[in-house]
């Protein structure tokens, strides 16, 4: 058996990635709309249902189902994960989850490791994915400044979501318009390379890869309520509300536009030798 320790100083770091567009808009969006009011064109009216399924990345483990109930721009969203990293310091490891816009759309797959480590960092994966527009937390600020709010998301294996919350019109257009991706981070660094489990974050040297890196990874499908759902995942039962005493409260941490940041880390793994 080995023992493999990552050690962080505790200090927060703020992340950033601009992007070479803006988010991608709903179809026969107009350029030129009110600021004042919402916008997402005719996309954005009524009710609509969403869902993706969360399929691993990173050799992770990890998946999940996502599924949302928007009605104008109020989102009820439901998550269920599971095989996700467990512990972190002998309580639930926290999972950092968003959703992200602002580029293809899709999940990356394995050949979008470009330093050949075998694993995709969150910049791998920025251009697919693209930045946050909403952190799933389960209470308070969902805004990208809660992007590593590490006290306020779910942890552990496996755990479930619910929340009702506000998008913006960006994040609303985003999902009418099949450029919206959900991600849950934070993968166990027994699963990773050698060389990715030994790694440091490419987004902050004082932080481990594993800390950082995407765990798993869905689009999500919309249709307007009356319609046939079209992909994503079978929606099943609705899920409850994560106990926040599942959430590890290591110290409020913040991430900028598409990427992780810092936050106050220390993790501890063992791995069985080959």
């Amino acid at each position: 058996m080995r023992t493999t320790k990552f050690l962080a100083a505790p200090a927060l770091a703020l992340g950033a990635l601009t992007l070479a567009a803006g988010p991608a808009l709903a179809h026969g969006h107009d350029d030129g709309h009110d600021d004042g009011g919402h916008d997402g064109g005719s996309h954005a009216e009524g009710t609509w249902s969403g869902q993706a399924h969360l399929g691993e990345l990173n050799n992770s483990g990890t998946t999940g189902d996502f599924w949302l109930e928007l009605d104008g721009h109020e989102a009820t969203v439901s998550m269920n994960v599971s095989g996700a990293a467990e512990t972190f310091m002998d309580a639930p490891f926290p999972h950092a989850q968003h959703i992200h816009i602002g580029a293809e759309g899709t999940c990356p797959g394995p050949e979008a490791d470009m330093n050949g480590d075998d694993a995709v960092n969150v910049e791998e994966g920025h251009p697919f994915y693209g930045m946050i527009a909403t952190s799933l937390t389960t209470e308070g600020d969902t805004s990208p400044d809660s992007g590593l709010a590490v006290d306020r998301f779910p942890g552990g294996s496996a755990y479930t979501y619910e929340r009702t919350l506000e998008l913006d019109d960006d994040t609303v257009a985003a999902l009418a318009d099949g450029t919206a991706v959900v991600v849950v981070h934070g993968v166990d660094p027994a699963n990773l390379s050698d060389a990715a489990a030994g790694a440091q974050s490419e987004l902050d040297p004082s932080l481990p890869l594993a800390a950082t890196l995407p765990a798993a990874c869905g689009p999500v499908t919309v249709s307007q309520v009356g319609e046939m759902p079209h992909g994503g995942a079978d929606t099943g039962s609705p899920v409850q509300q994560s106990d926040d005493g599942t959430a590890l409260a290591v110290g409020a941490g913040v991430l900028g536009v598409g990427i992780l940041g810092g936050g106050a880390w220390a993790l501890k793994r063992r791995a069985a030798t080959a």
